[in-house]
């Protein structure tokens, strides 16, 4: 299973009359498949994927909707993986997209899968048939959490979604509307002082992929701070990082530098669940009472970093 879960994840959301379907748009999930497709950033239209996979989920999706015989609203998730087109799962019903495709693509979606469900036809609509026209610039989807008022809830993503809002960033390039939905969903953006930090505690198989986003932050003027085994990957990968002692270890530990005021972001992964007792759990935790973001997956930490690193911000864009 493990190995399916560094593919990329797709959601479609599909209007059938039972005989045409209409798909608004196509959105492509920043973070890969594992994390629940709510708590996930998606872009409008996709940014990574060609033409070819582009049709061959049309088709799919098409074939899918008309098979099922369902008439209104379908929603459903792919995955790629080495090239080839997974389906997750297909929903005979709405989903939570509905209201961000129904706004980015100007297509009033719940009012024509009602008519849909009436009898009329998609053909008679107005809105045309098959993959609607992308819209004219990039629309992504960030998840917004209330982890300081669920106590107790781990903030490591997961396949069950924790997320209890969203926000939309529109702009004519994936930059800039990730950087507008980041910072809309909380997300802060800081110019490292001559002491700010960050501290990285990753499970083994995300190390690899850390690294380059722990030498960007130490480019901008972070000092790197990771728990042992982090601490030493990141050293051995030429990446300069100062060990510091986990939440069990004996003071100064991770608390104290977390309580310093020094700590911007806190990159965390676990490998052995989300146990309440867990150190990364308690860091996690600690770091939401403290107000300092917590990233916990990879391709978040990697959105956030190149946004971090770019000379955007909302007064240029």
């Amino acid at each position: 299973v493990d190995q399916y879960l560094m593919g990329k994840e797709l959601e479609v959301d599909v209007i059938s009359d039972g005989t045409d379907v209409l798909i608004p748009g196509v959105m492509q999930h920043i973070e890969r498949t594992g994390v629940h497709s709510g708590d996930s950033i998606a872009v409008y239209p996709p940014f990574s994927i060609g033409d070819k996979m582009l049709q061959t989920i049309v088709d799919c999706s098409e074939k899918l909707a008309l098979s099922l015989k369902t008439r209104g609203l379908i929603n459903i998730q792919y995955l790629i993986y080495q090239g080839e087109l997974y389906v997750i799962e297909v929903n005979p019903r709405a989903s939570r997209t509905v209201p961000y495709i129904s706004k980015v693509t100007g297509v009033p979606m719940v009012d024509l899968a009602v008519r849909c469900c009436l009898g009329e036809k998609l053909a008679d609509m107005g809105y045309g048939t098959g993959l609607h026209p992308n819209a004219p610039y990039v629309a992504v989807k960030v998840p917004v959490f209330s982890f300081e008022k669920l106590h107790g809830v781990d903030t490591q993503f997961g396949p069950e979604m924790k997320s209890t809002g969203e926000v939309l960033g529109i702009a004519p390039n994936f930059h800039d509307a990730l950087l507008k939905g980041l910072i809309g969903a909380g997300y802060t953006f800081k110019t490292p002082g001559p002491a700010s930090c960050c501290i990285f505690t990753v499970k083994d198989s995300d190390k690899p992929e850390f690294v380059d986003i722990a030498w960007k932050l130490k480019s901008m003027g972070y000092k790197l701070y990771g728990t042992s085994g982090t601490c030493a990957w990141l050293n051995k990968h030429m990446v300069p990082c100062n060990e510091v002692r986990n939440m069990s270890g004996e003071s100064p530990n991770i608390v104290d530098l977390l309580q310093s005021g020094l700590v911007d972001y806190v990159f965390s992964t676990s490998a052995k669940g989300r146990d309440p007792k867990r150190d990364s759990v308690r860091l996690r935790r600690k770091a939401v009472e403290l107000s300092i973001p917590c990233i916990t997956a990879v391709d978040t930490a990697n959105a956030l970093v190149n946004c971090l690193r770019s000379d955007h911000s909302l007064e240029n864009i």
